[in-house]
């Protein structure tokens, strides 16, 4: 966290409550890391980790990873519409078919919206970019074959300091975008046995 822990404004304060004791899927492995320091007087900045064999750091299991950032400038800034702003990055490999689809941004955006609006998150003022990124191989590398990726960024303005939602939406984007199918409500995912 950026600024002066000693004398962070209440709402942050109640901010940096509303992440705390969530349960989230086994596959995702949430870390903070140092927050930016020049954009706002207070940050926090998470990264999380989608991987195969839940509770592993094994490269090979990596799906996907991320980026939850909050920003709060307890003046304002005229772009947030607001005093906080929430940053995040969801990025996977996909298959090859599903990165030539002509659809892929406007389905990558529709995980976020749709994360959003089922974790009951209020914001406004969305914006961002859902970008492919299409990967060839050569010489040495010919071994490894060709990739696929998909990177959603995205920040908004949220209605309250009560950020549990959005980080919520963010993990089920993370999470979706690494090509774990959606809980539904009221369900935990199991850790296989193995």
């Amino acid at each position: 966290m950026t600024g002066d822990e000693a004398v962070a404004p209440p709402d942050f304060e109640t901010a940096l409550l509303s992440l705390r004791g969530h349960r989230m899927r086994p596959e995702l492995h949430l870390e903070e890391v140092p927050a930016p320091t020049r954009i706002a007087p207070y940050a926090l900045a998470l990264t999380g980790e989608v991987n195969a064999a839940p509770r592993t750091m094994d490269p090979d299991a990596l799906l996907g990873h991320g980026r939850f950032v909050v920003l709060h400038d307890p003046a304002g800034q005229e772009a947030w519409h607001g005093t906080f702003r929430v940053i995040v990055l969801a990025k996977a490999r996909l298959e090859a078919e599903l990165g030539a689809d002509p659809l892929l941004g406007e389905v990558g955006w529709t995980w976020l919206t749709d994360a959003l609006t089922d974790a009951g998150a209020g914001y406004h003022h969305l914006s961002g970019t859902v970008t492919r990124v299409l990967s060839e191989t050569f010489g040495g590398l010919e071994l490894r074959g060709g990739e696929v990726e998909i990177e959603v960024r995205a920040s908004w303005t949220p209605t309250t300091p009560d950020l549990g939602p959005h980080l919520k939406a963010w993990a089920a984007l993370t999470c979706q975008a690494a090509g774990l199918e959606p809980l539904p409500e009221n369900v935990t995912s199991l850790n296989r046995r193995h």
